[in-house]
């Protein structure tokens, strides 16, 4: 069994009876909800919310009950893998782009849970992933600007589809990568980013997850902040 399963088959083991579990996207997602699927069979009542497309379609697939956030005021339960966590557990979710649904679905849960292998688990963040912005297609020119007042040094990039064209996000707005030179306190790097008008979130998840599974090859741990 690879990391990836040890770790979803771990966090499997969070999930109670008669409980509603968020769930993200990914590889160690898609094996958690083959284990859930399993305890569904066992007799457990699930019910599920997404923040994913694909995860959306997985569990369509697998007859598993899988409904809209929105009509939800809380869930208890929400997985997610991320880029890179620290021990604090706070985490970067850079690279689906779909963060501002993620960082809904996880202020909502009871318990935030991210799970992983141990080459998600750092000291403190390398600069090779960035802090990516959801932002308005209208503040396309005004946030770089600002951003580049801001933190000074950093790289601003505009992701871009394959086609001639920005990545639009399921809310219909834009995503622009930021890369720091060197990492600022991770405490101001949202209040100062969700300060500027145009920016509507980022994938830093700073202090929200309140525990990690990490898979290592001595076993598997439990982190909680």
């Amino acid at each position: 069994m690879d990391l990836k399963m040890q770790a979803a088959q771990k966090a499997a083991t969070l999930v109670e009876d008669n409980t509603i579990v968020g769930l993200g996207a990914g590889s160690t997602i898609a094996y958690l909800a083959g284990f859930l699927e399993l305890l569904i069979r066992d007799g457990l009542d699930i019910r599920f919310v997404t923040s994913s497309f694909s995860t959306t379609l997985m569990l369509q697939k697998k007859k598993l009950p899988v409904y809209s956030s929105a009509l939800f005021k809380e869930m208890d339960i929400y997985f997610d893998g991320c880029d890179q966590l620290d021990k604090q557990l706070n985490a970067l979710k850079s690279g689906g782009g779909i963060h501002t649904h993620e960082k809904l679905l996880a202020s909502m849960a009871k318990q935030f849970v991210l799970i992983g292998d141990e080459t998600k688990l750092v000291e403190s963040f390398d600069l090779k992933y960035p802090v990516v912005l959801e932002i308005l297609p209208q503040s396309v020119a005004f946030v770089p600007y600002k951003i580049s007042q801001l933190f000074k040094g950093t790289k601003v990039d505009m992701r871009m589809t394959g086609k001639d064209g920005p990545v639009i996000t399921e809310n219909g707005n834009y995503l622009i990568d930021v890369y720091f030179e060197k990492w600022p306190d991770l405490s101001s790097i949202n209040p100062i980013f969700k300060s500027v008008s145009g920016i509507v979130e980022t994938s830093l998840f700073y202090r929200i997850a309140n525990k990690a599974v990490v898979a290592r090859k001595e076993g598997v741990i439990v982190l909680e902040r």
